[in-house]
């Protein structure tokens, strides 16, 4: 081990054991208390603003000189009304039930011993994140909210950002009854200090992971402390044959460029081939406006945007149509890769497929188990789009980018967890907690209350 890593590793355990430290203190704190906290936060980042703006112009230039995407950029990006509206987010917290003391359920057993499972916190939770400095503030103030420590590990190119918002809200936590180790970032700036955390266990609770896919299965395979995964969005909206064609170019645009560089943007669409003739020349018509190029498979190459010949087969048939080539423009050949690549630009993949089964299994193909969405007016294509489709959420005649957990009412979110266990779908209050059981008694004994 080089002297550089040791003297890392020492800098991550010793932050770990300040936040272990901290996050008991702040499990017996009052809900008071800590909504106090998360409104001095709130107040803090609006007067800082100026500072913290100015902190991320240096990121946001050095991206944009190492030739980042400006989808990346815009995630980065800080500015005096997003940092409003983060602080907005802070005071929405405020509003929300404190998870931690609720009964999740409680009986009297036969033996007369009270039993209660209530939520706890979990404890230390480390989220490690890319260039996204937002996740800095609502991390922080989720764990704050629901009791437990944030280690707060972004990447190197969101640093001078990071570095003023914790330090920020460190200074508004000294006049709280919150200590100011509940919120910390990770120390260092090399892939050592991310390793260092993941091999915690022990110290830190958990880990979350927010980013691309490489970053995700990294910490996955890497961590010795448990992991809830959050996966990359590969979303997908289905129009279905009995869809209302102008409603579904209405969602399908918002879901794809409402904004195109977040998790719950759409980055496939699926069109019934009964309802192709009415719909994509449209839809082709709006991405084109809406500068989306649309990476198709042979069926929707055949379309034009200015119409179809109502036979798919792209031929010219009223004098209005322009048969597609392979590269018109507006559309290009899709590869399998195309379906499988959450772009995370003005970018989207589109297939026509021949059932509402055959549009399922395309999903099971390619999806990456976060948002999947049907377009239709027919009850029984909902019923059955919803109960096939495994995702961790299934929207029905609506946005995919209503999949947030400021959306759904959970204030902020640490994420959205597209595994099965512990949390699934936008990660709010009840997800940063664990259980316990309190067991009371009266002098119960196993030898006088047992027939083992």
């Amino acid at each position: 081990m080089t002297t550089q890593t040791a003297s890392t590793q020492s800098e991550v355990v010793r932050a770990a054991r300040r936040a272990r430290t901290a996050a008991a203190e702040l499990a017996v704190l009052t809900r008071a208390q800590k909504d106090q906290a998360l409104h001095a936060l709130a107040d803090a980042l609006v007067a800082e603003a100026p500072r913290i703006v100015a902190a991320n112009a240096e990121d946001v230039a050095r991206a944009r000189e190492n030739g980042t995407s400006e989808g990346i950029v815009d995630r980065l990006t800080l500015t005096d009304a997003r940092i409003a509206n983060i602080a907005d987010a802070l005071r929405d917290m405020t509003a929300l039930p404190d998870p931690v003391g609720e009964v999740v359920r409680g009986s009297t057993l036969p033996n007369g011993l009270e039993l209660r499972q209530v939520r706890v916190p979990l404890g230390v939770v480390g989220i490690i994140y890319e260039a996204r400095p937002n996740v800095t503030v609502d991390a922080a103030g989720l764990c704050l909210k629901s009791g437990n420590a944030a280690l707060l590990r972004g990447s190197s190119s969101a640093k001078a950002s990071n570095t003023a918002l914790v330090d920020v809200m460190r200074k508004a936590l000294s006049g709280t009854a919150v200590p100011m180790d509940a919120v910390q970032l990770v120390p260092g700036d090399t892939h050592d200090s991310v390793k260092e955390l993941m091999q915690a266990r022990g110290l830190v609770d958990v880990i979350i992971p927010r980013g691309g896919a490489s970053l995700i299965e990294s910490v996955v395979t890497g961590s010795t402390v448990p992991v809830i995964e959050t996966g990359v969005g590969n979303c997908h909206v289905y129009v279905d044959a009995d869809a209302d064609v102008d409603l579904a170019v209405e969602l399908l645009i918002d879901s794809k460029a409402q904004r195109y560089s977040v998790c719950n943007s759409a980055e496939t669409v699926l069109v019934h081939k009964d309802i192709a003739d009415a719909f994509v020349p449209k839809a082709l018509k709006a991405l084109k406006q809406a500068g989306v190029k649309v990476h198709g498979d042979e069926r929707i190459v055949s379309y034009s945007i200015s119409g179809s010949d109502n036979n798919g087969d792209g031929g010219d048939v009223d004098g209005d149509i322009v048969a597609a080539t392979e590269d018109n423009g507006d559309v290009v050949a899709a590869t399998d890769d195309d379906f499988r690549t959450e772009y995370l630009s003005l970018d989207i993949a589109a297939a026509m497929v021949d059932s509402l089964d055959a549009a399922v299994k395309h999903i099971r193909e390619y999806s990456s188990a976060h948002t999947e969405s049907i377009i239709t007016k027919s009850q029984a294509a909902a019923r059955a789009f919803t109960s096939k489709v495994d995702a961790a959420a299934v929207v029905v005649n609506a946005s995919t980018r209503f999949t947030d957990g400021g959306e759904f009412g959970f204030g902020a979110e640490i994420g959205i967890s597209t595994q099965k266990l512990h949390a699934r779908g936008p990660m709010g209050l009840p997800e940063l907690t664990s259980t316990k059981y309190i067991v009371i008694g009266d002098g119960q004994t196993k030898a006088r209350n047992s027939n083992l």
